[in-house]
């Protein structure tokens, strides 16, 4: 049956959010795995924490060159290979003679094929909808990160406990073979990629200006939201590797529970990430600028988090401790649509996969120095609580100032109209037409 395009943008949308919710469930793994994979293996937490990095360690590399080729090559192919690559990465461990070592080069090949995913999907998702959805609909993408934590998390952890710490590992191989069966199926560039506006007006990427990158990102909209971004994912990275320790460890939660609790950051992100989305693109359509309506939303998202986690170590097993797990590690998250939104509108349209690919990459080394940090700090500390604190209170105080930042320095209308992007920006009407509401850049 042959889908219409607005059924077939649906679909486009709902299996990118799919293939972010499995880019996350991938991640989540190794956290819920960890005690009985360690006990298993006999790996120490310094150990731990360099096979948590490991997984960055091509990541960044990765996330740039598949952006440089997300310009040039159909997004198609290049998930599908991605989702592939995820598969085959995830596959050998449920192999019961697996070892650390295959662990190790297992975890390196899935950061290679995961660096990408997100940037790569994002520019993809973008030429499915028009400028001023586009903080919207990153939302809806963001939100799979959420999803793959709140539906994967509990039912990860549920096969572990019945079937043994592997199990997970071949369950999700399998679903990313039938993701990228189900993209070769209906997925593609949408009717807003340079390509489809080439084909159907004329115009395209020569006539589209081009400009040189040390230009795109060295804007304060791109150095902003790369700091602000950079901070958070520091926050995340902790998160997936060593919450559900802390949670056993340090305040003493059953493993049944963990993970349950390790889950409800999610919900938060997927509330705020939907809700900053939401405001965004009304106070966008009312003529207010990308400044406030992505920066200061933005910034002040990954300043809550940054707050919440400083006080959560302080909250012991109080009942204030839950309320603070969830906004430290969920709130922040709920900035990166936002940002990779104002990205896409302070660079051009064919340049955007490269710009997004770049921003990705260096923000993800934050995850690659925040897990193996932490397991040394924890290894060197006096108690483990000790560590834990020390370590949360770094990422805290990182994201507090990564918020503050952003508030200050990101603005996409005075970038754009800096760049010759935009004059005087036009806001879209409600009813889709142009509204000839220009704005001052601010």
């Amino acid at each position: 049956m042959r889908l219409s395009s607005s059924a077939r943008s649906r679909w486009a949308i709902a299996l990118l959010m799919l293939f972010v919710a499995i880019n996350f469930a991938d991640k989540a793994i190794i956290g819920l795995a960890a005690a009985p994979m360690m006990a298993e293996l006999g790996i120490s937490t310094t150990q731990y924490g360099l096979l948590s990095s490991s997984f960055y360690l091509l990541f960044s590399i990765s996330a740039i060159a598949f952006g440089f080729l997300g310009n040039r090559v159909p997004g198609k192919w290049l998930l599908i290979g991605l989702a592939v690559t995820w598969s085959v990465a995830q596959l050998p461990i449920a192999v019961p003679a697996a070892g650390f070592g295959v662990l190790l080069a297992t975890r390196i090949l899935l950061g290679a094929g995961e660096g990408p995913g997100v940037p790569l999907g994002m520019h993809v998702a973008f030429t499915w909808v028009e400028e001023h959805k586009r903080a919207f609909t990153a939302a809806l993408l963001t939100v799979g990160s959420g999803l793959g934590v709140i539906i994967g998390a509990p039912l990860l952890n549920m096969l572990i406990a019945s079937s043994g710490w592997r199990s997970p590992f071949l369950l999700l191989g399998v679903i990313g073979l039938i993701w990228a069966l189900a993209w070769y199926l209906i997925g593609g560039d949408g009717p807003h990629s340079v390509t489809a506006a080439k084909a159907t007006d004329g115009t395209g990427p020569a006539d589209e200006p081009r400009i040189p990158y040390r230009r795109l990102l060295t804007t304060g909209t791109w150095l902003g939201t790369l700091f602000s971004g950079f901070t958070v994912y520091w926050g995340l990275a902790l998160g997936i590797s060593f919450l559900p320790l802390y949670l056993g460890e340090i305040v003493g939660y059953e493993r049944s529970a963990i993970g349950v609790m390790a889950s409800l950051p999610a919900y938060v992100s997927i509330v705020f990430m939907l809700l900053g989305g939401a405001v965004s693109q009304r106070l966008l359509r009312r003529g207010v600028s990308r400044r406030i309506g992505q920066g200061v939303i933005g910034g002040a998202f990954a300043l809550v988090a940054g707050l919440s986690m400083i006080l959560m170590t302080r909250a012991g097993a109080s009942a204030w401790a839950l309320p603070l797990i969830a906004l430290a590690f969920g709130i922040g998250n709920s900035q990166t649509p936002l940002s990779q939104a104002a990205v896409a509108d302070t660079v051009p349209a064919r340049q955007r996969g490269a710009a997004l690919g770049v921003w990705y990459a260096v923000v993800s080394i934050a995850s690659i120095v925040s897990p193996t940090l932490t397991g040394a700090i924890v290894d060197a500390a006096a108690t483990p609580a000790a560590g834990y604190g020390l370590a949360f209170d770094i990422a805290g105080g990182l994201m507090v100032l990564g918020g503050l930042t952003a508030m200050v320095v990101v603005r996409p209308d005075q970038d754009a109209a800096r760049l010759g992007l935009r004059g005087p920006t036009t806001i879209a009407a409600p009813d889709g037409t142009d509204g000839s509401k220009q704005l001052t850049p601010s």
